[in-house]
């Protein structure tokens, strides 16, 4: 299998990232390690329907391409855990130690979104045959849509200039590292992530439904569930549950 990064595609302009790499997976053009970097994404997609406005060249826009065979199906969210480790031990490298992970893959330095990840599984039957990862990471842009509340990039954090293609190649090497972490010592990726959590182990304020709350951050369960704890612990599933920052 090739390392994460070969080949690296760059790419001038595409919807998404993600949308290009599946294609190039049912198109049988695709193969393990193959990572898709678009200059400019002008449809963007991020968690659950939402779209990832990125400004033109500024910003790491990046889908990588696994074929986890050697995985089980039930591995897939560690499989996400180690792509969060990944980004943000690259994250790290550039902004300090005040980059997180919340739960489940946005990365956050303080109280403000530096970039997010989604992940897109293929199954066949119990197979688990392809996974693409779609990444995106704030790095020279400074103004951005008013309707994000929260965003923040490496620039204004550093107040330096980044050359972005690089950093995503150097961003393909960490998710190597990752990779072959989890395939060698899996069970220590969530220990891993855990200890990156955003707010572990602070009270904050969450919403679910109607309901208003005040939790303590626990950390994350094997099963992918946020564990925090009110008057008795409480386990939520990534959807159930928004945050109040």
């Amino acid at each position: 299998m090739e390392n994460i990064g070969h080949p690296f595609i760059e790419i001038s302009t595409v919807d998404s990232t993600n949308i290009y790499a599946m294609q190039q997976v049912h198109a049988r053009l695709a193969k393990h390690g193959g990572a898709y970097f678009a200059h400019e994404q002008t449809q963007g997609k991020g968690q659950r329907g939402r779209s990832w406005d990125s400004q033109k060249g500024d910003n790491i826009i990046l889908s990588v391409v696994y074929e986890p065979l050697q995985l089980p199906a039930s591995s897939a969210f560690l499989f996400s855990t180690a792509i969060a480790v990944a980004c943000y031990n690259f994250c790290k490298v550039y902004t300090g130690d005040e980059m997180s992970i919340k739960w489940p893959n946005d990365l956050y330095w303080r109280d403000r979104k530096a970039g997010g990840i989604l992940v897109e599984n293929i199954f066949r039957g119990s197979t688990w045959e392809w996974s693409i990862v779609g990444i995106g990471l704030n790095i020279n842009q400074v103004k951005f849509p008013e309707n994000l509340t929260n965003p923040v990039s490496f620039r204004q954090i550093t107040g330096k200039t980044f050359q972005v293609l690089e950093l995503s190649k150097e961003l393909c090497f960490h998710l190597q590292q990752t990779w072959e972490d989890l395939l060698t010592a899996g069970d220590e990726m969530l220990q891993t992530y855990n200890n990156a959590l955003f707010k572990r182990g602070e009270t904050v304020k969450l919403k679910q439904a109607a309901r208003i709350f005040d939790a303590r951050i626990e950390g994350v369960n094997k099963n992918g569930q946020l564990e925090v704890f009110t008057a008795i612990p409480e386990y939520f599933n990534h959807g159930d549950i928004s945050w109040i920052l």
